[in-house]
Order: structure tokens, then C-alpha cells, then sequence
């Protein structure tokens, strides 16, 4: 019965994909139409972590580095598939799952939360090549970990917080206590203290695992922010996906400042809070992506651990809005110490 329910929901696919659909608001697209690298046979398959395309964060991020490879190498069908809320690891191994049974080769998985998922069905389909973003623990000959420094890029906003606050006095919202969203608070903390050693940060994970809605809601992120700006502080960085939007609500409300994650989100996020992020660690998902895909249609795909970090341009801070520019030359010159070694970041 399980193998006749799989083939239904193959066939459903492929017929979504070649009729231009999508499931949970996600695109598919097909034909090389404005390929400026030539046309290519290649169906390529993602599939988002919880808040999927629209998140105005990583998942976004992902998003561009798709539609990007999609317009240079003309690829001949993309499909995008969003996780749900709360949903176990086999529902995301039938996602993986459904996507090689249609043919999709590469396939992404973007976030860690696939790593147990991706390490079975990657076993599965052996000829297929696979990424997964933001882990290395899942290895096979098959299977390309892309990761990045995020300690690095978010200890350069530590940096710009601990140069801007007034108060002397910051904080950190993490979406879920895990360890790589604990390299983000990790860092900025950090480079907070660099600059400014007697700052106070003030630290808040929105949820625990196994429970990963701390990524997907807004409400909950307003909350914990509000918090922090009563409790003093003047800045609030936050590493919490979809939750993020509250935590720039907050900013707004109380006339201080956020600082954005994984995008430049003084671009992404809702007009009306976007003069209120001081900048953004900016983690260049989408390039990650890109050039995995570019490696799949040039046939020379790097599997294992490829690191993102600043010597590699993987992870930034941003600069829209131009709030910090009158401490770029710093923010610039901390940079170039990371990538030359004279300052070591830890990630944990």
C-alpha cells in the first residue's frame, strides 16, 4: 500500500511541477527562457525549512541563489517544497523522498533539521546528489555539506552593536536553542564585548527542541524583544528565522534597533520596520546554493564540507540604510583581523 501511495504522490508531483504549481507557497518553474549560460536538462529540487519562500530570511536566501542558477544555466524545471511546523522526520524524508522518485537531481535540503532525513534517503538514491545547508554531521559520497561561519559575520554585528549602543546594554533572540543557532549568539556576543567590554547582552531562545516553531513565530519574537527593550537595551540581533519579524515590530515600537540575520533585511523585510535595522549578518545562502548547482550542470560537484566564511565571502555584515557608516572603517578593519587570524571567534 505505501509503495501505491508513493507513486501517487510522484505522479502528483511531476504534474504540479509541469503544470507550473506549487506545495505550501512554494514555485516551480520550467523552460531555459533568459538563460544566459545555455540550456540545461537539469531538474533541480529544494526543500525550505519551516517559513519556506517569503520568509524574508534564509529561506529567501535560498530562494535567490535558485532563481539566480535557474536564469544562468537555463535549467529545464526547478521544484520547491516547504516544511511544516512540528512535522517528524519521516515527513521530511518523503519530501526528499518524492523529489529524487520524480527525477530531481540535485536536491537541496535547506537546514539542519534534515540532516537525519537526507542521511537515509541520500542512501537510497546513491546517484543522486544532494546538499544540505548549515550542517556537516551527515556524510556519504553523495552529499555536499555547505556551512558557514556564522560566529564570524555575527561577531562583526556584535561589533557594530557594541560601537552604537548608548546604553551599554544589547541583546540576542535565537529562535531554538541549538548549536548552530548558538554560533550566532556566541559571536555576537563576542564582538560585542571586543568593543565594549562592560556591555550588557541580554539572551532569549524563543523555544526548545524537539519544538522548532521558535523559527515561525513572529509573535512569540515581538515578545521577547519588548522584553529586552524594557530591561534597557538600545539593540536586539536576531538569529530566528520568520520569527524575526517581530523582533523588527518591537524595534519599531520602541524607537530602537534591531540587526537582521542570514539576508540583508534593511531589503527583505516589511517596509515599515526597515528604518529601524542597523544592519544585517548577511549569510550568502543564495551563493552557497548557486554554486552547488553550478558545480551539478559543470560536472565537477564537491561533496563533504564546503565552509562559507570571510575569507570566502560567505558571511558579511550589511551596510543599506547607511547606519553604520561612520564605523565601517572599524567594522572593516575586524574583518580583515578574522581573515588574517589575528582574531579568533569562537563558535561555541
Amino acid at each position: 500500500m505505501r509503495s501505491i501511495t508513493r507513486l501517487l504522490a510522484v505522479a502528483a508531483l511531476m504534474t504540479a511541477a509541469a503544470c507550473g504549481s506549487s506545495d505550501s507557497g512554494g514555485s516551480s518553474n520550467s523552460g531555459g527562457g533568459g538563460a544566459t549560460g545555455g540550456s540545461s536538462s537539469m531538474k533541480v529540487g529544494l526543500a525550505y525549512d519551516i517559513g519556506g519562500r517569503g520568509d524574508q530570511s534564509f529561506n529567501d536566501s535560498a530562494a535567490a541563489g535558485l532563481d539566480k542558477a535557474k536564469k544562468d544555466f537555463g535549467l529545464a524545471e526547478t521544484r520547491e517544497l516547504e516544511a511544516a511546523s512540528g512535522e517528524t522526520d519521516a515527513q521530511k524524508e518523503e519530501r526528499l523522498r518524492l523529489l529524487a522518485d520524480a527525477g530531481y537531481d540535485p536536491i537541496i535540503a535547506v537546514g539542519f533539521a534534515y540532516a537525519t532525513s537526507l542521511k537515509k534517503v541520500a542512501g537510497e538514491f546513491p546517484d543522486v546528489n544532494f546538499a544540505i545547508v548549515d550542517d556537516a554531521s551527515v556524510t556519504a559520497s553523495n552529499i555536499s555539506n555547505l556551512v558557514f561561519a556564522d560566529e564570524q559575520g555575527s561577531f562583526l554585528v556584535g561589533a557594530a552593536a557594541g560601537l552604537k549602543t548608548t546604553k551599554n546594554n544589547v541583546g540576542f533572540v535565537g529562535g531554538v536553542q541549538v548549536p548552530l543557532i548558538k554560533k550566532f549568539e556566541v559571536g555576537y556576543a563576542q564582538g560585542v564585548k571586543h568593543v565594549k567590554p562592560d556591555t550588557k547582552v541580554q539572551t532569549k531562545y524563543l523555544t526548545q527542541p524537539p519544538d522548532f516553531s521558535g523559527f515561525a513565530d513572529p509573535a512569540k519574537g515581538k515578545t521577547a524583544a519588548e522584553g529586552m527593550y524594557d530591561a534597557g537595551a538600545d539593540i536586539v540581533y536576531q538569529a530566528a528565522g520568520g520569527s524575526g519579524a517581530g523582533v523588527f515590530e518591537a524595534a519599531k515600537a520602541a524607537n530602537a534597533w534591531a540587526i537582521g540575520v542570514d539576508s540583508d533585511q534593511a531589503l527583505t523585510a516589511s517596509a515599515d520596520v526597515r528604518d529601524r535595522i542597523l544592519t544585517s549578518m548577511v549569510k550568502k545562502v543564495d551563493v552557497a546554493v548557486y554554486d552547488f548547482i553550478g558545480s551539478n550542470v559543470n560536472g565537477k560537484v564537491q561533496t563533504g564540507t564546503v565552509m562559507y566564511d570571510l575569507a570566502k565571502n560567505g558571511v558579511d555584515y550589511a551596510t543599506t540604510g547607511g547606519h553604520v557608516d561612520d564605523i565601517k572603517a572599524q567594522l572593516d578593519e575586524l574583518k580583515q583581523q578574522i581573515i588574517d587570524g589575528e582574531i579568533k571567534v569562537a563558535a561555541s
